[in-house]
């Protein structure tokens, strides 16, 4: 017999676009959902209220910071709805999760997380109960009651480990199958090995759950395709992501990290983790219990059961359509169309001084809040780029977290979240700092993605079709009624003509109504495909008519431009001309460019070199200017340094040379003291009195000798003019040096004491030997001051000896006499008697430094 297949239809057989796309047309706001525990204890006072079904208002309670800080006003918060503690889970499934289930079947991937305290209820509106199923076993539910009809083969669909699939053959699936039952009886399951090495304390805190499957919601799928479940269960524990059904790590005590990487279509995953294939909610659910059991829970404070890692449960639904005859799957990667729906149980957020958690129950709450920090700080960011224009970095690859969920937040699905709170007046502060969190979520925009389905060009319904008719061929082959070896039917023709098939309803074996009905349904097909047919040939009859016209017409042009194309060749040649002088041209251009490129690599190398140069110039007459300037400091130092000793060696040579003066003149003391010693008995000279005697008459003092100014200055401080010192020898018996005072004595002579009896310089002489006894000397001198008084100034000094056997002079007292009147100052000229007689009351001695002169005796 040969062998019978339905032809396929005459539409396009491959592929001609990609199998998603996404057409980002709009934005929708983050939808936050606000679940509220009933309260544990009647005790408890709530810290909430719900005002209407979208709307809490928070009132602070005394033991609140808030309160104690005087800011106790009460916080109105708003989500998308509010679930008041009597709301059960179906309620909250249907509303938050059926919607993604719905996105996930068309094709567009999904995300839905919960948040809040510790204790709030997370897992609880995650998980549920074994009676009561959470959003998750729901969400199995639904899935496989839609596409429970519709599931290929196992194996048909397997993962590449590059966040993709492979299709395979129904050979190489069956083989694949035939392996996994041979591992199966040759080795435990990985659960029951993992109960087993954990020992019976675990299996009684994770006990197996029995639930019941909820079989009353069905989501409407495409019939034509075949479809497929993987799941993947990990968790984020201290900022590392563990494969929780990692198989090769059940005999190991610790898992082992995964890292996040990213595909090929920029889509966020965990490198090398495990998809399990699963064909049942109950298969789905035992493998979420297996790597429920090696999650991180713990005991605190305020929660038996903690949470200390983010739970990520990934449900990946992989759908293809199937071939023309809708039997086999396509064989083509690019046709694959993949969703996922992440379900995350986010670890709450704690405080230590509620918790009292200590070593590393510290170190994993510390984790748990910087992850959800940076959460927080993503999202903030995000909200600032969309409200302000700003173009700011996300910090996604902060935390394991974000990093894993960055597309979602960039537009490749839709994000959905659940806070879970307590109304405990006790969890104020924190559900505080949740409220803000959620209440900004909500201002985050996220792309909407609009799944693009591939329009293969394949009939609608061709697997329905299929499996009909494949029912009516058996049937006409065991009754013998139809030769179905010469049968070929164009099915895409018939199954598109006639309208739908009519109710077929097998009640009984022996029923040949319904074959019969289906022999006339199928006839009347056939003779409308034969008329559509004849229709067709007839068009294409007519078709050939207007080419034919067409072609006549083409020549007519063609004689027609056959001119034109003479031109044409000319206008082609002269542009082929200039387009070769173009060529020469550019390459022209091209060359001179190149020495141009060149020229100015070598002018920017020149000027490259002369900058270093005048780097290394400067750098040198910096360095100049350095060592000028130490050396510089260097001589001023050893100036400063001989100077100081060129002084100090001048004053010891002073030093020395006076007291070889001193030592001379002790010398010629002694000297001295011996010549008068043997003169003794010849000497006329008479002991001097201190006190001077003043001349007695007007006449008498101011008879003045002219000073003889040679080397010999008089230096005082009331500037007496030299020209009025007169020396004369008083009437007293004081005797004094007789200078002669009657004879005119030219300027610059030097004077010296009259002396009777000169001895030769070679022997030294008392002074008074020379003088004549005469020990002081005393200078007289008048004169009117500015008011016009009579003043009389004597100039006192001692005769010392010279080393030349000389005598010299030196002044060391200046005695002032004046006489004023106790009533009037007016000018007076009395009797200088008067002046004199009163000098002892109205005198004033003034001192001077008066330098010594020598004067050397006559010869």
């Amino acid at each position: 017999m040969k062998s019978f297949r339905p032809k396929p239809p005459t539409s396009a057989r491959k592929p001609t676009t990609r199998p998603r796309a996404y057409n980002l047309t709009s934005r929708d706001p983050v939808q936050v959902y606000c679940r509220i525990r009933p309260m544990q204890y009647e005790s408890d006072t709530s810290c909430m209220k719900v005002i209407s079904p979208t709307t809490i208002v928070i009132t602070s309670p005394e033991s609140a910071a808030n309160f104690r800080n005087g800011n106790y006003k009460e916080i109105q918060t708003t989500f998308n709805q509010v679930f008041v503690p009597d709301v059960g889970q179906r309620e909250v499934f249907n509303t938050v999760a059926l919607p993604l289930i719905e996105n996930l079947v068309k094709g567009k991937n999904s995300l839905l997380f919960t948040y809040g305290v510790t204790g709030s209820g997370k897992t609880y509106t995650m998980t549920g109960e074994p009676q009561n199923g959470g959003i998750m076993p729901r969400s199995l539910d639904v899935i496989f009651n839609s596409i429970a009809n519709f599931q290929a083969k196992k194996f048909v669909f397997k993962p590449d480990k590059l966040n993709g699939f492979d299709v395979q053959s129904e050979t190489d699936a069956m083989l694949d199958r035939q392996n996994e039952l041979h591992a199966g009886f040759m080795t435990p399951r990985p659960g029951k090995l993992s109960r087993n090495r954990k020992g019976d304390s675990d299996s009684d805190s994770n006990p197996m759950i029995i639930r019941e499957a909820d079989e009353s919601q069905v989501l409407p799928v495409e019939h034509d395709n075949v479809y497929a479940v993987f799941v993947t269960y990990v968790e984020i524990y201290n900022n590392s992501v563990y494969d929780l059904l990692d198989d090769e790590d059940v005999r190991v005590k610790s898992l082992q990290s995964k890292i996040v990487r990213e595909d090929g279509n920029k889509n966020m995953y965990v490198h090398a983790v495990t998809e399990v294939e699963v064909k049942s909610a109950e298969e789905a659910f035992e493998v979420f219990q297996r790597g429920q059991r090696r999650r991180r829970v713990a005991h605190t404070a305020l929660n038996a059961e903690s949470s200390r890692s983010h739970s990520v449960f990934t449900i990946r639904l992989v759908q293809a359509p199937l071939d023309c005859q809708g039997e086999q799957v396509i064989q083509d990667k690019r046709v694959i169309c993949i969703s996922q729906l992440s379900l995350v149980d986010l670890a709450g957020s704690e405080r230590t001084n509620r918790t009292k958690n200590t070593g590393q129950r510290l170190r994993e709450a510390g984790n748990i809040n910087n992850s959800l920090m940076t959460l927080r700080s993503c999202l903030e960011i995000l909200r600032e780029n969309q409200t302000q224009g700003t173009n700011k970095m996300v910090p996604y690859r902060d935390s394991k977290l974000t990093h894993l969920f960055k597309n979602y937040f960039d537009g490749e699905g839709q994000v959905r979240m659940i806070v879970c709170v307590n109304p405990r007046a006790d969890d104020y502060d924190e559900t505080i700092q949740v409220m803000k969190f959620a209440e900004m979520t909500q201002e985050v925009q996220v792309t909407r993605p609009t799944a693009t389905k591939l329009d293969l060009g394949f009939t609608p319904g061709r697997r329905q079709a299929n499996k009909i008719f494949k029912e009516a061929k058996s049937r006409l082959e065991k009754e013998r009624r139809l030769d179905t070896g010469d049968l070929e039917v164009d099915l895409g023709l018939v199954y598109s003509l006639g309208g739908p098939f009519p109710e077929l309803e097998i009640n009984s074996p022996l029923n040949d109504q319904i074959i019969t009905t289906l022999m006339q349904f199928l006839e009347q097909r056939i003779n409308k495909r034969n008329i559509l047919r004849s229709d067709l040939e007839q068009k294409q009859t007519d078709f050939r008519k207007m080419l034919l016209t067409l072609e006549q017409e083409n020549m007519t042009l063609k004689v027609e431009n056959a001119s034109a194309k003479a031109f044409n060749n000319q206008e082609k040649k002269k542009v082929s001309a200039l387009e070769g002088h173009i060529c020469k041209t550019e390459a022209q251009i091209d060359s001179l460019l190149r020495k141009l490129n060149s020229a100015n690599d070598t002018i920017r190398t020149l000027q490259q070199e002369l900058k270093d140069r005048d780097m290394v110039l400067n750098q040198r007459v910096i360095d100049k200017q350095r060592v000028k300037q130490k050396y510089n400091s260097k001589i001023q130092a050893e100036t400063e340094k001989m100077s100081r000793e060129l002084d100090i060696k001048l004053r010891q040579q002073r030093q020395h040379l006076q007291n070889q003066m001193k030592e001379k003149e002790d010398k010629l003391r002694l000297v001295k003291q011996i010549l008068v010693d043997e003169t003794s008995g010849t000497s006329l000279g008479i002991p001097v009195k201190d006190t001077v005697a003043v001349p007695q008459t007007p006449s008498d003092a101011g008879e003045a000798a002219t000073p003889r100014s040679g080397n010999t200055h008089v230096s005082r401080k009331d500037k007496v003019p030299v020209a009025n010192l007169r020396h004369r020898r008083s009437q007293s018996a004081d005797r004094w040096v007789d200078h002669r005072p009657g004879a005119l004595v030219p300027v610059g002579t030097v004077l010296q004491p009259l002396m009777n009896r000169r001895r030769s310089i070679t022997r030294l002489t008392d002074p008074k030997a020379i003088t004549e006894g005469a020990s002081r000397y005393c200078l007289v001198a008048q004169e009117h001051d500015t008011d016009g008084e009579l003043e009389t100034k004597l100039y006192k000094g001692d005769i010392v000896p010279t080393s030349g056997g000389g005598a010299q002079v030196v002044f060391n007292d200046v005695e002032c006499l004046k006489q004023m009147s106790p009533t009037a100052r007016r000018k007076r000229s009395g009797a200088p008697n008067s002046q004199i007689n009163g000098h002892t009351d109205s005198s004033e001695h003034c001192s001077t430094a008066v330098e010594a002169h020598t004067k050397r005796p006559r010869m």
